[in-house]
């Protein structure tokens, strides 16, 4: 751990700090990998005391990305399947935010890993320089540290979708988009937030021994 860990988390805490804003919307954003998987036998049905059994040989079928974003002050979520994580597709992801999502917002604050996909820089390979700056002077980005990734609320709905939605075998991109999609709408309807309650104060106290300067007394 280093002095730039330390900033960088207290920038994030300091940002989940802020009051809810409208025109500043602050949204997090991760992404994850779902192997379709198909039965080769169909499974045996659940009866009473014996949950639905599954025969332990399956058929791969590729790999899906599955990108997530969320404003958990809003108790809102998205999630997009894609084939591929690339830059490209990061870049329409920033597309889609600043255009469908908060098309009337002034400045959309994205809190993020490091993921070499995560710059702006995306934005220039996927669109012309005048598009691509237009969508970077919408987007401020806010980088969780190496080693940090559990501050980044997007994990904890990423968490809740393995849980609720992605724990079974899904053999097409079709089903998991539709899945996917239904999980979602769900969500949205109960507008189900995060209320998330560590703060710079606590990581100073409890987190005390990451900070150099503390070391150095």
């Amino acid at each position: 751990m280093s002095a730039e860990f330390v900033a960088q988390m207290e920038d994030v805490l300091d940002l989940y700090a802020e009051p809810y804003d409208a025109k500043h919307p602050k949204v997090n954003f991760d992404e994850t990998s779902r192997q379709l998987l198909a039965d080769k036998h169909a499974p045996l049905p659940a009866q009473p005391a014996q949950p639905l059994r599954y025969d332990y040989t399956y058929e791969r079928h590729g790999t899906r990305n599955l990108f997530v974003i969320c404003e958990p002050q809003a108790g809102w979520r998205h999630v997009a399947v894609t084939e591929h994580r690339t830059k490209v597709d990061f870049a329409h992801q920033m597309q889609w935010l600043v255009d469908e999502r908060y098309p009337e917002a002034e400045v959309i604050r994205v809190v993020l890993d490091n993921l070499n996909t995560h710059k702006a820089a995306s934005l220039y390979e996927a669109f012309a320089p005048e598009e691509a700056r237009r969508i970077a002077k919408k987007l401020e980005f806010h980088y969780t540290p190496k080693h940090g990734s559990w501050l980044n609320m997007a994990e904890i709905e990423l968490s809740i979708l393995a849980r609720q939605c992605l724990a079974r075998r899904i053999p097409t991109e079709a089903i998991l988009k539709e899945e996917v999609a239904a999980w979602e709408a769900r969500r949205n309807r109960e507008q189900a937030t995060i209320d998330w309650r560590f703060s710079i104060n606590d990581a100073r106290q409890k987190l005390h021994r990451l900070y150099p300067s503390q070391l150095m007394r």
